[in-house]
């Protein structure tokens, strides 16, 4: 009975028009018809109910009171249709989403770099990139399809394949470098202003690399009594210390594949050749089981073992691992 009772349709859409530009020949531009059809609807549906939708002067109208509660209940009922529409529209398009964990880092400084290529190659496929430093504890109700990290359990239903290891090295800008040439010796470093990663935040603390476990590797006597008041700058923003080097701040540590994009540019230099490769330290791509026949995880996870491989870092050479 209420659909048998409801006024035409098409006249609400010719009224809400109208009472939104508050003006019949704009509405009739709006909906493309004449302003006489305009005109004749809004006519039509004023009989219907009983009263007057608008009060006339002119060329002028102005919504009546009961012009004000049909024109709020009809904006809001069409917007509701139009995005139910627009919803049900984009559901039926061909259209394949996958969802990334990794740290902020890995985020800005290789993702940012190497994605827009994945775009262009594949249009139909949505990647959704979720960051953080602690992936022992997910928020509740993200569940990636897929970890780059290192990883340091074994997540049930997931899979992983060994990528690379930490391969880790002074880096700054060139300008510094040229007012510092020490610091392409260990014992310039010593002496120099270092940023400083930290671990807090972080799921996996044994797994960090400081400037300490960094002179440590290289000269056990110089790093086992280093604390963080040794340094110029501690921060656990990796990004931030980046931008601090490139601003000519100081010297922080570079990990190959972040860093490496910013070196072919000429914005960030290694300073020396001293440099460690972790390889207790292994990053792995680790995915669900239930994604390892889907089409767009299999041509991502194409392109990102392709991509890595290219790479000049210590990519490990390791089959696949539950």
């Amino acid at each position: 009975m209420i659909l048998v009772k409801m006024p035409s349709l098409r006249a609400v859409r010719c009224f809400v028009a109208a009472a939104k530009y508050q003006n019949f020949t704009r509405a009739a531009e709006a909906l493309c018809v004449t302003q006489a059809s305009i005109s004749r609807q809004i006519r039509e549906l004023e009989d219907n109910l009983g009263v007057e939708l608008f009060k006339r002067t002119g060329r002028a109208v102005e919504l009546t009171e009961a012009g004000n509660i049909l024109y709020d209940a009809g904006y809001l009922s069409f917007m509701n249709i139009a995005q139910a529409a627009r919803r049900i529209g984009e559901a039926a398009k061909t259209r394949h989403e996958l969802t990334i964990c990794c740290s902020p880092a890995f985020s800005a400084f290789w993702l940012s770099a190497h994605l827009p290529s994945f775009f262009t190659e594949n249009p139909d496929i949505v990647v959704n990139v979720v960051t953080t430093n602690n992936f022992l504890h997910m928020e509740p109700g993200v569940y990636p399809d897929m970890f780059i990290n290192k990883a340091c359990d074994t997540r049930e239903g997931y899979h992983s394949i060994p990528l690379f290891y930490d391969r880790v090295f002074p880096v700054c800008s060139p300008l510094y470098l040229k007012q510092h040439p020490e610091i392409e010796t260990l014992e310039g470093l010593q002496t120099s202003r270092l940023l400083n990663l930290t671990p807090y935040g972080r799921s996996g603390v044994a797994e960090h690399v400081d400037w300490g476990v960094w002179f440590n590797t290289l000269d056990s006597e110089l790093g086992s009594d280093l604390t963080e008041d040794d340094f110029s700058f501690n921060a656990n923003d990796y990004n931030m210390l980046i931008q601090m080097a490139l601003s000519h701040q100081g010297v922080t540590l570079g990990w190959n594949q972040l860093v490496s994009p910013m070196i072919d540019q000429g914005w960030l230099v290694k300073a020396g050749e001293l440099e460690v490769c972790y390889r207790e330290k292994l990053h792995y791509l680790t995915y669900s089981e239930n994604k390892a026949q889907d089409p767009a995880f299999m041509t991502f996870k194409e392109w990102f073992l392709e991509r890595i491989a290219q790479e000049p870092t210590c990519v490990a050479n390791l089959s696949d691992k539950e």
